[in-house]
């Protein structure tokens, strides 16, 4: 497996702490739906999920596949690493 640079792992980390973030936000708003500050504060880390995505995709490849992150060419999905491989 090819040595990544310590920034993959510090933009990985930060994508799992907004995850984390919109998981609870979501099970919060289920029951909270006219809460505007939590909604505020989903939208704004669902933007900030984005960003983080497309920093690293750009830069190491696709963290997801069926859709959910384009591939470059040649096709790249299969490049190592992983996500669940780190």
């Amino acid at each position: 497996m090819k040595q990544l640079p310590p920034e993959y792992y510090q933009l990985l980390e930060q994508l799992q702490a907004v995850d984390f973030v919109l998981v609870e936000l979501t099970l919060y708003l289920d029951t909270h739906n006219d809460d505007v500050e939590a909604i505020n504060q989903f939208n704004q880390c669902a933007s900030e999920r984005k960003r983080l995505k497309k920093a690293i995709e750009s830069k190491y490849g696709p963290l997801q596949q069926f859709g959910n992150s384009y591939s470059g060419c040649p096709w790249n999905w299969d490049d190592p690493p992983w996500p669940w491989q780190v």
